[in-house]
């Protein structure tokens, strides 16, 4: 398959193959048979599916660096953009709490915060805060927001058990949550998605403006890939060390955790733009493009069929449950099975992400 290129493929890539890997950690055939790389840390620590929705905040921010530039130069008064940034953030937040309403719409039940909601809020912080500001400050202002919740989280103690807590549900941020956050938790009186810890989830996006920086910098390309990985070596350092005091943790969207995970993503950012854009290796991308295209549309996508193919039932049963137990039958192995049911997902989910971009046709939510 060939695609047309363009200046920034391997971000485009990238962006898609996040957005499938998201996909793929979502829907497993069936979640009492899932492989340990592809589930969430219970608690402290990292594992392969953690790095997932970082890495999208990340490619946000370097992306918000690109296109703003752009528009920019291109003479875009600065209100213009606010009314796009806002609308898009409505938008993105909207269709966060819909989904979640979705199948029952039952109001009483709302949950508010969610992915798509946090992907909205870290937009709309990094978009205003690039158009108003250079990398130095942004710089500033994304060491800030860590720091400071590093030491909020690890001195204020807990009101509710009288000490400093970092355990689930009797944390700093899960006391703010079950004060503040209005609706359904995820956990109940807590929301990974929640109040306080979407701080540092802004300040990843923050990483990715800095990351876009370099991209837009008078730097020769096989520089700017080594420097943007060198960067990357230097955040997963600084992650370890800060970890021996604030562990990387997900759920917490933990300090460590931010610069573990854009150390992560700058390195491999850094490494896919020096072999696809430079070296000129392309083969392989176009699966990413395309996801990429329409990254947005496909994860609304991906949930609204999950809807169907885990509630159609086939022989009595759900036809991810059917789809499972056929291979298991077969003498494959359970957890091998729910993945190749979650693989099979994704491949359906490529089929119209195919037909989006084929006919040109971009959803911007």
């Amino acid at each position: 398959m060939t695609l047309p290129h363009s200046r920034n493929t391997a971000l485009d890539a990238m962006r898609g193959f996040t957005i499938a890997a998201m996909i793929l950690v979502n829907y497993p055939g069936t979640w009492e048979h899932v492989f340990p790389p592809l589930l969430h840390a219970e608690w402290h620590g990292i594992t392969p599916t953690d790095i997932i929705f970082p890495f999208f905040l990340f490619i946000v921010g370097v992306s918000i660096a690109l296109a703003y530039s752009k528009r920019l130069n291109q003479g875009t008064a600065k209100s213009i953009l606010y009314q796009k940034i806002l609308v898009r953030t409505l938008k993105l937040f909207a269709v966060g709490v819909v989904l979640n309403l979705i199948p029952d719409f039952d109001f009483g039940d709302i949950r508010w915060a969610g992915v798509l909601q946090r992907i909205a809020i870290v937009f709309l912080a990094c978009a205003f805060l690039f158009l108003n500001s250079n990398w130095k400050t942004q710089a500033w202002i994304g060491a800030a927001i860590l720091i400071l919740y590093w030491l909020a989280m690890t001195m204020i103690p807990t009101p509710t058990v009288g000490r400093v807590m970092l355990e689930p549900g009797e944390n700093l941020a899960a006391w703010v949550d079950s004060l503040y956050l209005p609706g359904r938790k995820w956990q109940g009186t807590w929301d990974p998605e929640g109040i306080l810890s979407t701080f540092p989830a802004i300040a990843t996006g923050i990483t990715g403006l800095l990351a876009g920086k370099m991209f837009l910098s008078s730097h020769a390309a096989d520089k700017k890939a080594n420097y943007l990985m060198a960067l990357g070596l230097l955040s997963l350092v600084v992650g370890y060390l800060w970890s021996l005091d604030f562990p990387v943790n997900k759920n917490l969207w933990s300090s460590s955790f931010v610069m573990l995970t854009s150390g992560l993503a700058a390195l491999v950012l850094g490494a896919v733009y020096f072999v696809v854009d430079i070296l000129g290796h392309r083969k392989g991308t176009a699966p990413g493009i395309i996801f990429g295209a329409n990254a947005i549309a496909v994860y609304v996508l991906a949930d609204l069929l999950s809807l169907i193919f885990y509630r159609m039932n086939f022989n009595g049963q759900p036809l991810n449950q059917a789809f499972v137990r056929a291979l298991i039958q077969t003498g494959i192995q359970p957890e091998m099975a729910s993945l190749l049911y979650a693989l099979l997902f994704v491949g359906i989910n490529f089929i119209p992400a195919y037909l989006l971009y084929k006919s040109r046709i971009f959803i911007k939510l």
